[in-house]
């Protein structure tokens, strides 16, 4: 019997708050998602910290990565969080709910098809586009166009993954769609078939 299914496998010491989960997902041992969505076949392994994010199908995402790194107030005399969960410090002071709904709705948006790499950050707000590749160790500061691969601090175009006319065409065939039974009819293809040859059957 398959490991995986649709309920997702959630492993030991995981903090999980206010998300969801595709099937076929699974969340390695400690990691920590709020305020976040997984896509069907998506998983992240140990120890991965993702906040107020929307992630696709497929998604790839290595151990130590941090996507939706939520920020600190730069404007204000100080930027501890002594300023927003104040309820921790005063028992007459109330959180200030402002502040988390505006951290909430910058959602870092995490294509399908994607692979994060180990100790990876992606910012806020920034979107990783379909067949997207981060390095290990990087720092995603700004939207990252489909089928491309970078890497460094800040993060900066290594290579493409495929060519312009071959993403093109894998978006559009969206085989991250397909049915469950189907993947497996196409499995051999998968592993056999270079990106264009694949295309060429099944377009």
């Amino acid at each position: 019997m398959p490991r995986l299914g649709h309920d997702p496998v959630i492993h030991a010491d995981c903090e999980i708050t206010d998300s969801r989960f595709g099937a076929f997902c699974e969340v390695g041992r400690g990691s920590r998602i709020a305020h976040s969505t997984l896509g069907d076949y998506s998983y992240c392994d140990r120890y991965a910290d993702i906040a107020n994010a929307q992630i696709g199908k497929f998604a790839n995402i290595a151990a130590f990565s941090r996507i939706g790194a939520t920020d600190h107030p730069l404007d204000t005399a100080a930027c501890h969080h002594f300023l927003y969960r104040s309820d921790d410090y005063w028992e007459d002071a109330a959180r200030d709910e402002e502040f988390f709904t505006h951290r909430r709705s910058r959602i870092a948006n995490i294509g399908h098809d994607t692979w994060i790499g180990a100790g990876a950050m992606i910012k806020p707000e920034v979107t990783l586009g379909h067949g997207a590749v981060v390095a290990s160790g990087a720092m995603v500061t700004k939207d990252v166009a489909p089928y491309t691969i970078v890497a460094g601090t800040p993060a900066r175009v290594l290579r493409l993954r495929q060519p312009h006319h071959i993403a093109e065409r894998l978006m559009a065939l969206a085989w991250w769609d397909w049915p469950h039974d189907a993947l497996r009819m196409a499995l051999p293809d998968f592993r056999e078939l270079s990106a264009e040859a694949f295309l060429e059957r099944y377009t």
